[in-house]
């Protein structure tokens, strides 16, 4: 009942500042005294994102991308590399206007208040995990000077290059994990990640400086291994305990759901993406992840829909994936095929809800880092060890989606004796089980993805495209940027490249 009454009480304080512009939004911090644990719990909120962020950076675009998902809705931007700036911007025209400027005024607060180190500390490995996505997936962003209109008077902030964000981001992880021990900080259960357990933010804070320093792995290799090496011996995490993620309610309205759930809830249009399902054959996640339509978009002799059964939406042998790239009339045209009810999609039997768990970095990828890092640089033990406990951890953490997530231990065993690490393909076999293991976290499927070129992806050629027929390298800038903030925004056009989705950030060099 607790925790049901904070999250009306939080709706009262999102409610009141959503939708503003970015001198609105920065409400005075010292005259709005919401409580500091109260301003943790919407930043994590608003972090894990609404529908609209969700629907359209992570899924529109970045999902199909990756080829995670696949459709022949004309709208899914993504899935045919053509540009729409509204969809393509969404994610940092809605991040600023709530996850930073909430978590600015938080640190603002917990200063002036006195409060504990170890709850700024946990603050600033929050701040960096929210610009963390930001930099990734558009490069240079505004950094030191975002937030802070009221704070500071600054209205129009500058767009740090991308190399000044990474070294000040893993400095904040550096400072921060040493601060942090066991115990419970002050945010107790207002912490909805991990309940104010410090030890557990700590390994967070480790991996994702692992997470950063694997990112440098083609600008600057030599400091790639050096944070990474930082990050192993400082302790990373340890099981599926330590995921996280953020628990999501079905109400009320607002950021109490998860906005992956609600965008499910509001479009039907997606399917699973033929390279996912082609990867996925043998693999006891298929079904979990994956099950045909209930309606199998044929009707009967009385003109009534044929339903499936649920044992044949789950049917292994029946599930198919959708090539990207196509619409309608392609689909026709290659397969023969002009029903898409035939295609799996997300299992709405179980990983769809509005309820379901928002995944910001699990177990899984950690031990895939580490195995990468026992194989580039003799690091951390047995590469073999660490990839088997990776995919084990992948196939054990969706028991959090509900029982019918659970994966057998004798079916993990089964699927690793048909898949045996091979050092001969050890990049290629980590990162491509490191894809399948974010689905639907994109932001991080995108990332990695540019940073290791795995799994490697056959790029559509949809009339029309934007790329040339490539898969996109970043995401493109707010178009109100070229009239509010034209002088930074042009210097930031000026250092990075075009505004465009072909242009690479920073670390994602060739």
């Amino acid at each position: 009942m607790m925790k049901k009454i904070r999250y009306i009480l939080l709706m009262i304080f999102i409610i009141s500042a959503c939708d503003r512009g970015f001198d609105e939004i920065n409400i005075d911090p010292t005259k709005h005294r919401v409580l500091a644990t109260s301003k943790l719990t919407s930043t994590q909120l608003f972090t894990s994102g609404e529908r609209y962020e969700n629907w359209r950076a992570n899924l529109i675009y970045q999902s199909t991308m990756m080829q995670h998902f696949a459709t022949t809705a004309g709208y899914w931007a993504g899935d045919k590399y053509t540009w729409n700036r509204g969809y393509a911007s969404s994610l940092i025209d809605r991040y600023y206007t709530t996850a930073v400027k909430t978590i600015e005024d938080l640190l603002v607060q917990l200063e002036e208040d006195g409060e504990p180190e170890e709850m700024k500390a946990i603050a600033r490995i929050m701040r960096v995990f929210i610009y963390s996505r930001l930099t990734d997936l558009y490069g240079d962003v505004p950094y030191s000077e975002a937030g802070k209109a009221v704070i500071e008077g600054i209205f129009t902030p500058k767009y740090d290059p991308q190399s000044e964000i990474y070294a000040d981001m893993l400095k904040e992880l550096e400072e921060s994990t040493a601060i942090l021990s066991d115990g419970t900080s002050g945010y107790g259960d207002a912490d909805l990640m991990f309940q104010g357990d410090m030890g557990k933010w700590r390994r967070f804070g480790y991996s994702m400086m692992m997470r950063l320093g694997f990112r440098l792995i083609k600008v600057d290799p030599a400091a790639s291994k050096e944070w990474v090496t930082k990050a192993i011996n400082g302790g990373v995490m340890e099981s599926n305990a330590d995921i996280a993620f953020i628990p999501h309610t079905a109400g009320p309205e607002g950021v109490n759901k998860n906005g992956i759930g609600e965008t499910f809830t509001a479009d039907a249009s997606m399917r699973m993406s033929k390279t996912f399902i082609d990867f996925l054959q043998g693999d006891p996640r298929l079904t979990v992840l994956g099950s045909l339509p209930e309606d199998t978009g044929e009707k009967n002799a009385n003109d009534e829909p044929i339903l499936r059964t649920e044992e044949e939406r789950l049917d292994p042998d029946m599930q198919k994936g959708l090539p990207n790239g196509l619409d309608l009339e392609m689909l026709e045209e290659m397969t023969g095929e002009k029903n898409i009810q035939a295609y799996t999609e997300p299992n709405r039997l179980l990983i769809t809800g509005e309820d379901a768990p928002m995944f910001f970095q699990t177990y899984a990828e950690v031990e895939f880092m580490l195995a990468e890092a026992g194989v580039r640089w003799g690091l951390a033990g047995d590469p073999e060890a660490h990839y088997n406990a990776g995919v084990r951890a992948a196939m054990k953490m969706l028991e959090l989606y509900g029982s019918a997530g659970a994966i057998s231990d004798g079916d993990i065993d089964d699927y690793l004796m048909a898949n045996p690490y091979d050092p001969a393909n050890a990049l290629e076999q980590i990162n491509t089980q490191y894809w399948a293991a974010t689905f639907l976290n994109e932001y991080e499927s995108f990332a990695n993805w540019r940073r290791t070129g795995f799994p490697v992806l056959v790029p559509v050629n949809y009339p029309g495209n934007v790329t040339g027929g490539t898969i996109p390298r970043r995401l493109t800038y707010a178009e109100s940027d070229q009239s509010n903030n034209p002088e930074n925004y042009q210097a930031a056009i000026d250092r990075q490249g075009p505004d465009e989705l072909t242009t690479r950030v920073w670390w994602d060099v060739e």
